[in-house]
């Protein structure tokens, strides 16, 4: 076996009186495909630049194999001193690499290499720097978040480039379908320490949690141990006794260790403040149209949303995302259509730029607007600090100006403020951005429970396949259309995943050959078979039926001389209530399924 490229042995490190690492362990070898996981804050990204050598840790070893190539893609790239994009790609080839190289890597992230960096957005910024650490195909390639500001398209072709490299790769991302494709092994960082996971990221948290099962397991026995040994203390101990003063001190040792467990952190609590319900219409969009220039975003667009939809908002970088979610909430008029919007509509936006945070505002502030200690979630008060503990902030961040928070940190806050808000219409423009998987996984299981409407968009295909219950996707040259059911539906609709809408933009195959792919052939119009329409019409009755036949049965069975008089009959009917109950939940979630279907189909 080839010795690894890369080992780092016993690192720890301090930020400000904290502990960030506690002795963490890390080998990569060649041709690795590692996925770094943990909580936002638990130290993923000091720990790739320990392994890039930006950071020298507090104490432990780090050994790079001779010649050893790394390249380090970083959250917020520093472009400056370059004249071009094209100059800071070419900056980290080697003599043997083309420069064609650099310019294909940037005609593929949407630049064309001629670019000022210094008037570049922070998304050209990343993709202009992921551009850069792609073109030498080192030995080991360090990403953090490479997926963020890309779209969906581009994430697809992201994914078979590091496929292709050769490159031993360390990934930190939130899209677990990314990390799914890419990864082979996982790599966990929790409390100070890396664990390691010799499978990919698919089968990563079903280990995690049996983890964590056996290690609440063990405190509990080390407790019962304590509190066994306590007893003997107060009731059995002889200090005369030689043997007796041994198990003394190994009690002592045991409090010891248990004083120095240290839990898992604890997990982010999301509830959202309702409000009274809006009308079952939110939106009608007739034939709305706009362009900016002769560069149209929607041409002749039609849309329905109803009360409780999830309607996620696809496409490539430019294609008008978050223009169309301007125009479905009133901020911007279109050009021509009409756009009716429904009745009691209270909006709550969440935007990708985090632009409604003050940097200068400290963190308690933030969340009460600086007039009380107190917020109202569910209609409930609350005090300021409790609320910062559900998403995972001390009480010591309180008085921290919201400009010194992480990404991930900001991400969280936003998430706070959005969800103390009254609402019954959500609008998420990338809300996944920035935070770490279990946030994620409470978020969506906060969506799942809202009673209002929810409008999406973002890249995050496995986030969409979750939450959303119809996909609008750009088809080009502004034309959208509607897809029942969640990313994945959609893809099984159309065929494929990105050519279908391409724009002359992004799109290089476009560029090359000057043609725009055929759209997919039309597909004839579902409707209700007959027995579909003979069952939708006939389980009400069969499920009242039923229903009934179980009231008596439970009745029958409450009365408590049936089993003395008649044990036989006992037995007889409460085997019948064992086998009624689950025909009465088929027979409802069948017809579940065919009025979700026939409404589908109606709209």
């Amino acid at each position: 076996m080839a010795a690894p490229l890369v080992i780092l042995r016993n690192i720890h490190l301090t930020f400000g009186g904290t502990p960030l690492l506690e002795g963490a362990d890390l080998s990569i070898s060649a041709r690795d495909r590692l996925c770094l996981v943990g909580r936002n804050g638990s130290g993923k990204s000091t720990l790739l630049k320990i392994v890039a050598g930006m950071i020298e840790p507090d104490q432990g070893d780090r050994t790079v194999r001779q010649r050893a190539s790394i390249s380090y893609l970083p959250q917020e790239p520093d472009l400056s001193g370059f004249a071009t994009t094209l100059d800071y790609v070419a900056a980290g080839l080697d003599d043997q690499r083309p420069t064609s190289r650099a310019l294909g890597l940037l005609a593929h992230l949407g630049l064309d290499g001629s670019e000022d960096p210094a008037i570049l957005s922070g998304g050209e910024a990343r993709r202009c720097a992921l551009a850069r650490v792609l073109a030498p195909e080192p030995d080991v390639l360090l990403l953090d978040e490479p997926t963020n500001h890309l779209d969906l398209p581009t994430i697809e072709w992201l994914e078979e480039e590091l496929d292709r490299l050769r490159s031993a790769l360390v990934l930190i991302s939130h899209d677990r379908r990314f990390l799914q494709r890419l990864s082979q092994k996982t790599l966990w960082l929790d409390r100070g320490e890396v664990r390691r996971l010799n499978r990919g990221f698919g089968e990563f948290e079903e280990w995690r949690d049996n983890f964590l099962e056996q290690e609440e397991l063990d405190r509990h026995k080390l407790d019962r141990k304590i509190a066994a040994e306590e007893h003997w203390v107060r009731y059995g101990v002889t200090a005369r006794r030689k043997r007796n003063q041994n198990r003394l001190r190994a009690l002592h040792g045991l409090r010891k260790d248990r004083r120095e467990h240290v839990g898992p952190v604890g997990n982010v609590k999301m509830t959202h403040s309702d409000t009274e319900l809006s009308g079952k219409l939110v939106l009608d969009a007739e034939a709305i149209c706009k362009s900016f220039g002769d560069r149209p975003i929607v041409r002749d667009g039609w849309v329905r949303i109803l009360r409780g939809d999830r309607l996620a908002i696809v496409g490539p970088n430019g294609s008008g995302k978050t223009t169309l979610l301007k125009l479905f909430t009133g901020a911007m008029k279109p050009d021509s259509g009409v756009a009716i919007r429904g009745s009691n509509l209270q909006m709550v936006t969440l935007d990708q730029r985090r632009e409604k945070l003050d940097p200068k505002q400290s963190l308690a502030d933030a969340l009460t607007g600086g007039n009380s200690d107190q917020v109202m979630v569910g209609g409930k008060s609350r005090h300021v600090m409790g609320y910062m503990k559900d998403f995972l902030f001390s009480p010591e961040q309180a008085q921290t100006p919201v400009g010194l928070l992480s990404g991930g940190e900001r991400g969280r806050l936003m998430l706070a403020r959005a969800l103390v808000t009254s609402s019954n219409l959500l609008v998420l423009d990338e809300p996944t951005n920035d935070l770490d998987l279990e946030t994620l996984d409470l978020l969506h299981e906060l969506l799942a429970t809202y009673e209002g409407t929810v409008l999406l968009v973002s890249h995050d295909r496995d986030f969409i396949d979750r939450v959303a219950t119809s996909v609008f996707a750009a088809e080009g040259n502004g034309k959208w259309t509607e897809y029942a059911g969640g990313y994945s539906d959609m893809i099984a609709q159309r065929g494929s995943a990105t050519d279908p809408y391409v724009t002359e933009t992004t799109s290089p195959k476009l560029k090359a050959t000057g043609k725009r792919p055929s759209a997919p052939p039309p597909q004839p119009k579902r409707r209700l078979g007959f027995k579909e329409k003979h069952a939708l019409e006939t389980l009400p009755g069969k499920i009242a039926e039923m229903e009934a036949s179980i009231a008596g049965l439970r009745s029958d069975l409450a009365n408590p001389d049936l089993f003395k008089r008649d044990p036989a009959g006992f037995q007889a009917k409460a085997s019948e209530l064992e086998a009624a109950l689950p025909k009465l939940s088929q027979a409802e979630d069948q017809w579940l399924e065919l009025e979700a279907l026939r409404e589908d189909l109606e709209r």
